[in-house]
């Protein structure tokens, strides 16, 4: 009988644990999505910056995509699926502004969208759990734990390769202003040249 309460105990805990991780990861994508979506012109200048082309469409897309996946993840619909929009989120973060700065995020380098990739891999390797849309329809245990994560992983991966192909083109590198015949001969501030 106590080891009928203590499985039925951890199941729970189980349950529990992965319920919070939905909704901290969805609520997350949620967020961030909603912040685009309120500053569409922003992100879509941003998006242009870093070398998108169609610019207003990457943000509206970025937008459906983060608020879409981070719903699905809270309610536990198609958990791999929508697991997969936030790796493949995440996989084209990572390349077009994260990955040459390192790995601290205070450098703006990748921790930040690899934990959030991570955790979304992991969530779709552990299932929705008890709480879930796709509990009550049957899915929970369509597929192993393995398959599962690399569903989520090989969509997602494959989803910002594609991204990438299509829409993304490595912004030229901003040179250094060329000085000009007034710019040379003024001293540069601080320099205490100006005070002479």
């Amino acid at each position: 009988m106590s080891h009928q309460v203590a499985v039925r105990g951890g199941q729970t805990g189980h349950g529990l644990g992965q319920l919070l991780l939905r909704g901290v990861l969805g609520g997350t994508m949620i967020a961030h999505g909603i912040r685009h979506a309120r500053s569409l012109d922003g992100t879509a200048g941003w998006f242009e910056s870093i070398g998108f082309r169609e610019p207003r469409l990457q943000a509206k897309l970025s937008a459906a995509v983060e608020v879409g996946a981070g719903a699905a993840l809270v309610g536990g619909v198609a958990t791999p699926l929508a697991a997969s929009a936030v790796v493949g989120t995440m996989g084209v973060a990572y390349h077009t502004v994260h990955r040459p700065n390192g790995y601290f995020i205070t450098a703006e380098g990748w921790e930040y969208v690899g934990f959030i990739g991570a955790a979304a891999v992991t969530l779709a390797a552990l299932g929705p759990g008890r709480f879930s849309v796709d509990r009550l329809l049957g899915l929970e245990d369509a597929a192993s734990p393995w398959q599962r994560a690399a569903l989520a992983a090989g969509l997602g991966i494959g989803g910002a390769a594609a991204q990438l192909a299509v829409f993304w083109r490595r912004p030229p590198q901003k040179q250094p202003a060329e000085p000009t015949a007034d710019s040379a001969a003024e001293p540069a501030p601080g320099s205490g040249a100006e005070e002479a």
